[in-house]
């Protein structure tokens, strides 16, 4: 088969048309829609307080207070990195990922000593993306005797709240009842100033 100065021009031609149509119209359209019928999406699902951005409901962040629900682990860079997300990348069988749940588990217990039952595994081992904004309601649960106490209020209290922010599964089905630290931590700053400690 001979290559013609026209087969040449044609598929030159197709090129350039389909890197402007998918490379650049189509990522357009889909930013304007999106911009249009879902702006706070489309923003980066940003949270903000008297006009300053304090977050992102799709971003985890570090909070070690104990008057604030602590959100799983991070392995994203040096912690809740978005620049940087990833997990571990250990196996089951890794001494290191043992010898860290190990650390972490004697870390959770310390700083939650009147909490009962089994250590949820969200608070001990970090998410594939090292990113995750949510803990499980047992992971909330588990931590509300020591905020209660923190914050000088009831364990009921704090379980009412944690209940009202359980998020259920995404159509009934899909995924797990999960909650947002984020949240629930702005909703106990609604409740009342933290104590200064």
């Amino acid at each position: 088969m001979i290559v013609t100065q026209r087969h040449i021009v044609t598929s030159v031609l197709y090129t350039i048309v389909t890197v402007v149509l998918l490379g650049v119209l189509y990522p357009v359209a889909i930013w304007a829609i999106s911009v249009v019928l879902f702006p706070h999406q489309a923003a980066g699902s940003l949270i903000t307080v008297n006009g300053t951005v304090i977050g992102s409901e799709l971003v985890g962040q570090n909070f070690s207070k104990p008057t604030y629900f602590h959100p799983r682990p991070s392995a994203a860079g040096k912690g809740y990195d978005p620049t940087s997300t990833g997990g571990t990348n250990l196996g089951p069988t890794s001494k290191k990922l043992i010898d860290a749940t190990k650390a972490a588990v004697a870390a959770l217990r310390k700083e939650n000593p009147d909490a009962t039952g089994p250590i949820p595994m969200d608070l001990v081992t970090s998410s594939g993306s090292g990113i995750d904004p949510d803990i499980s309601p047992e992971g909330a649960y588990y931590q509300a005797p020591r905020v209660a106490k923190a914050r000088g209020s009831t364990v009921a209290a704090v379980r009412a709240l944690i209940g009202a922010h359980v998020t259920p599964r995404t159509l009934g089905i899909l995924g797990e009842p999960r909650v947002n630290v984020l949240e629930l931590n702005r909703a106990l700053d609604a409740q009342g100033a933290p104590p200064s400690k």
